[in-house]
């Protein structure tokens, strides 16, 4: 039986993998591990959001049953961003947060997702305390059931997305004013507070995929599909755009052109601003063994530090607290600012970046210019023993020889998917052709040493 929780919590088709019946009991479940210290009449508090997904209205409902009925408090804040449920979770002193939403997934999709007190994410054991106790309850072991006045209350929190709005101007360094901006919610949690933000900070705002219909989020629009944002951007002769996703913890921008601007080049934008602010702690920036090459060549130039964590933005978080670092994410757009958020936040990582812009007086375009982006190759070998990887020989010589090949302005990466029966090979280097020819002949490798 394999471990329920992923990377980013439970995720599946909602009501055929993710049923209600399985968010009542993980609801209760984490209530007996996450209750923590207690209100005054002894019952803990909760915080519960979702994206606008249709299937997250049943789910919603689950978890406030599950959560009410073990004995906790919980304050329902609606349809707002994840960042924005963990931001609260911790501006009330709630016990713990619970936010629905499978982020950049397709609509059929949702997730449950806990965050600890003050909005952290959980660590490892304590979504396997989560998964062990659920798995106990569901065999019949019995747990501790409330009665009377010892069941838990529920109330609505209207005022959510106005303190969360709030709390993102009141992180910026300067104001926005003089900018155009589009800005691309993904019809999904950020429709309302992404645009608001940007208005409260000054930028004249045109808002795209901001009509959340329950079915539509992240439809052809948001950061996963830039198409429509990269038109309207050209189309109303806007100076930047952004784009998040469905719940809205990842972002990634265009220019005035319409040209892509990454997680990878952001993180260098802004960790120059940062180390000029003073404020990057160590002169260091932490991101994945998967971000391009040229961002740690752009920050080596810049007197920067790289860090790099496994794939997933839950350890770019775990490094970054382990070493005290302020900045750090992922190509993708997961994007952690830690003196502002506990969690990667699009919305911020994009009002982050326009002040950077407005303060310079310098297009996008020429701020990304910091850092150039390696043409980078990525071949999926499947149907091999992945476990392998880091055993074999004959491997390991055809990755020294493709080292060599590259020297230093090319890099290669091999690595076993979590998911599934396959090993990523990933080849950078400063040439397109040379990238391609060394991942092919890497990718051959793997068949002949793994298959």
């Amino acid at each position: 039986m394999g471990r329920l929780f992923g990377t980013d919590g439970v995720r599946g088709i909602a009501n055929a993998d993710l049923t209600a019946e399985m968010a009542l009991g993980l609801s209760v479940a984490a209530a007996g591990v996450l209750r923590g210290d207690r209100t005054g009449d002894g019952r803990p508090t909760a915080v519960v959001g979702r994206d606008p997904r249709a299937s997250g209205e049943f789910l919603e409902a689950a978890v406030v049953a599950g959560l009410a009925s073990a004995g906790v408090d919980v304050v329902r804040v609606g349809v707002l961003p994840t960042p924005a449920v963990a931001y609260l979770t911790g501006a009330l002193d709630a016990a713990f947060g619970v936010m629905l939403s499978a982020s950049h997934n397709p609509m059929p999709d949702n997730g449950i997702k806990f965050f600890a007190r003050g909005g952290h994410k959980l660590a490892d054991e304590l979504e396997d305390r989560i998964e062990t106790a659920y798995r106990a309850h569901a065999a019949g072991e019995p747990w501790d059931r409330p009665v009377g006045a010892g069941v838990g209350r529920v109330t609505e929190y209207g005022a959510g997305a106005d303190d969360y709005a709030a709390h993102l101007v009141g992180a910026l360094p300067n104001r926005l004013d003089g900018l155009k901006i589009v800005v691309d919610t993904a019809h999904g949690a950020a429709a309302r507070v992404a645009p608001e933000a940007f208005a409260r900070a000054g930028a004249e705002v045109v808002a795209i995929g901001a009509a959340p219909d329950g079915l539509n989020i992240n439809e052809g629009c948001g950061s996963t599909h830039l198409e429509p944002l990269r038109a309207a951007v050209v189309e109303h002769g806007a100076d930047l755009g952004i784009a998040v996703d469905g719940d809205a913890d990842r972002c990634l921008a265009v220019d005035a052109a319409g040209r892509d601007v990454d997680g990878d080049q952001i993180l260098a934008v802004l960790g120059v601003a940062m180390r000029e602010a003073g404020t990057l702690r160590e002169d260091t920036v932490v991101a994945t063994v998967m971000s391009n090459l040229g961002l740690s060549l752009a920050l080596e130039r810049e007197g920067l530090s790289l860090r790099r964590t496994a794939v997933g933005d839950r350890y770019v978080l775990e490094e970054m607290r382990r070493g005290g670092y302020a900045l750090g994410g992922e190509q993708s757009g997961h994007v952690i600012v830690t003196e502002h958020a506990t969690t990667g936040d699009g919305t911020l990582t994009g009002l982050l970046l326009a002040a950077r812009v407005a303060a310079t007086g310098r297009s996008l375009a020429e701020l990304g210019a910091v850092m150039e982006r390696l043409p980078q190759v990525l071949i999926n070998v499947p149907d091999v023993d992945k476990a392998r990887v880091g055993r074999s020989p004959e491997l390991a010589d055809a990755v020294s020889d493709a080292e060599r090949q590259l020297g230093a302005t090319g890099r290669v990466l091999l690595r076993p998917s979590g998911t599934e029966p396959l090993v990523r090979v990933m080849v950078e280097a400063a040439d397109a052709a040379q990238a391609r020819a060394v991942a092919s002949g890497l990718a051959d490798a793997v068949k002949s040493a793994l298959g």
